[in-house]
């Protein structure tokens, strides 16, 4: 099973929809909240090289935001990375 990391805010309706997308998929994933937590946020951003969230990582590698991830599904490349 892969490793999926997302750097999430709790008031973000795009970290909603990214996480319903994977809870759909029946991936397990690593939630990182970033709200008041400057250093996990500097964290996603030395990672991603992005200052918004979602920032969805596979196994380390950087997918992006929730429109990207939805992107990568509706092109059918989001499954064989979650395998």
């Amino acid at each position: 099973m892969a490793n999926v990391e997302i750097y999430t805010k709790a008031t973000c309706p795009y970290c909603h929809r990214a996480k319903a997308l994977l809870a759909q998929k029946g991936v397990a994933f690593q939630e990182i909240p970033v709200d008041g937590d400057a250093n996990k946020r500097e964290e996603m951003i030395k990672r991603s090289g992005r200052t918004t969230v979602p920032q969805i990582f596979i196994d380390a590698q950087h997918i992006g935001g929730c429109d990207d991830l939805y992107a990568l599904d509706s092109r059918e490349g989001l499954d064989p990375l979650l395998k």
